[in-house]
């Protein structure tokens, strides 16, 4: 493959501009940060534009062409925190450059009829086909079981360990099935004897205590059914940590609709019609909560120095999963952020290199030299005006430069 010279780009090169670099690709790789274009290069003209690394959603639920749409939208990795697409079931996605790459919990632990069985409405079935290798439901009701399920699902692919902490009090469910402390200590503590990643979801105060106390390494939520206190915010700070907020979601979940960011014409263009349905619905399952809160939440994490990730909890293009669509979502979820107080730069790590580095996948996430081509060109200057993300101009995945 021939080398590939980006000029006159300003560059975010994952943690802080760098200003104007030429940035080489050579296969899938970044082979050159700064100098002048090689001789005989193709080369890109950057100017007027701002080049980041690939997008990473930390939250995600695959769905039949969903990586294809992410992708559309510079999102080249997405963290998928239930569903099949796990080592054993994605060897075709990790050679397709058309689409974004993936890395899975499979299914998260949690008891029989427990979350996430009350999102889905009775007699639903999914439309598309099921993987080569179904993923274990690892459903556990005592420590024991819990235990006994983490090593199953590392040796079945998943590439971190999810536990669901829910007792349906947001959703509208309460007296939901939940895993209780002891269990999610047992699966916890299991998975560091394998030096395995664990994350859990967290949607209220005493779920983020309960994973706290456990040890869990990252919250999937920021929890949204009270504002927070001094306390809780050292608590998460003190446990070292990361938070994913999924504002996107608790947005959708209070009735917030997708619909301003449907009507974006850099989005419009994107999304077919089930998606567009989709992003103009929303879950409205807890009306009462109060978004202010969330972002209150979300700057004192900020502020106390937690890692904060981007994410958005995307699904399926089902209005019950609705205001949001994959890809086109984690802008959203990039405007949240800075709604709540994080500086434009600060968003922007959240999507690339603190991403990267919590769920330790060190070959992504910047921009530099020996690391994969996964690239963003958007004309402007998100650093400056966030909204720029979604001015694409280019996307390459791996160095491949993808089809607009």
């Amino acid at each position: 493959m021939s080398l590939t010279a980006i000029t006159g780009a300003q560059v975010f090169d994952g943690e802080k501009s760098v200003g104007v670099r030429t940035v080489v690709i050579d296969g899938g790789r970044i082979v050159r940060v700064g100098g002048d274009a090689p001789q005989g290069s193709e080369i890109v003209d950057g100017r007027g534009a701002t080049l980041l690394p690939g997008l990473m959603d930390a939250h995600v639920h695959s769905a039949p062409g969903s990586l294809a749409l992410a992708l559309r939208f510079g999102v080249t990795t997405e963290l998928e925190m239930q569903g099949m697409n796990t080592r054993e079931n994605r060897g075709h996605i990790t050679d397709d450059d058309t689409v974004a790459d993936v890395r899975s919990a499979g299914f998260g632990i949690t008891p029989p009829g427990g979350h996430p069985s009350e999102l889905m409405p009775e007699g639903f079935r999914p439309k598309w086909d099921l993987p080569p290798v179904m993923p274990l439901m690892p459903f556990s009701t005592t420590p024991e079981e819990a235990a006994a399920f983490v090593p199953q699902l590392l040796a079945r692919g998943s590439d971190f360990i999810k536990f669901m902490i829910d007792d349906g009090s947001v959703e509208g469910h309460p007296g939901l099935p939940s895993l209780d402390q002891a269990t999610v200590n047992a699966g916890v503590a299991e998975a560091k004897k394998y030096g395995a990643l664990t994350v859990a979801h967290t949607l209220t105060v005493e779920a983020t205590r309960m994973a706290a106390e456990a040890g869990v390494d990252g919250l999937a939520h920021v929890f949204m059914d009270q504002p927070h206190t001094a306390e809780i915010i050292g608590l998460v700070k003190e446990a070292g940590m990361f938070v994913v907020p999924c504002i996107s979601l608790n947005a959708s979940m209070m009735g917030i609709t997708g619909s301003e960011l449907a009507d974006d014409p850099r989005v419009a263009a994107r999304l077919d019609s089930a998606w567009d349905r989709t992003l103009r619905s929303s879950y409205n399952r807890y009306p009462q909560g109060r978004l202010d809160d969330v972002y209150d939440t979300v700057r004192a994490l900020d502020a106390a120095g937690v890692d904060l990730l981007a994410g958005t909890d995307v699904s399926m293009p089902e209005t019950f999963f609705g205001g949001l669509a994959h890809g086109a979502s984690l802008h959203h979820e990039l405007r949240y952020l800075v709604a709540a107080g994080l500086t434009p730069s600060r968003a922007l790590r959240a999507a690339t290199a603190t991403t990267a580095r919590r769920f330790r996948l060190g070959d992504r996430g910047r921009v530099a030299e020996g690391l994969r081509a996964d690239l963003l060109l958007v004309d402007g200057d998100p650093t400056t005006d966030i909204s720029d993300t979604l001015n694409t101009r280019a996307v390459w995945r791996r160095g491949t430069r993808l089809a607009q």
